[in-house]
């Protein structure tokens, strides 16, 4: 049975930096793709940013220049460095693993999640 246990949330004033992990157990962490998303009170699931298993990374415009996502095959571990943080960028962040077709942005196609972790940016 497989886990992912995601950390590195909390509360931050808008221009600061934090970075999420996701520890993944239970599989082989290296041939799956991984993801993240978050999901804003009263919204949809979002997509955030993608890794591939080949390394080859994908961003949502809204974050592309501020955070990147990096894995580390090792550790089993998933990051998501988060910098510029915004207002907006608060949400419940979580790891995805394992997407089941090419569009990754769409959280439907994804097996496997974490329970999330809160980032809240203040102004």
């Amino acid at each position: 049975q497989g886990l992912l246990v995601e950390s590195g949330g909390g509360l931050v004033q808008a221009g600061a930096s934090l970075r999420l992990s996701c520890a993944a157990s239970g599989r082989t962490f290296s041939t799956y793709n991984m993801a993240w998303f978050r999901q804003a009170p009263g919204k949809e699931r979002e997509f955030v940013a993608r890794s591939h298993s080949s390394g080859i990374t994908a961003y949502a415009d809204s974050v592309k220049g501020r955070f990147t996502i990096s894995r580390d095959n090792a550790k089993n571990t998933l990051y998501l460095q988060m910098n510029s943080l915004r207002p907006e960028d608060t949400a419940v962040y979580y790891c995805a693993q394992f997407d089941t077709n090419d569009d990754y942005s769409g959280p439907e196609n994804w097996r496997y999640w974490g329970q999330g972790t809160q980032v809240t940016v203040s102004s």
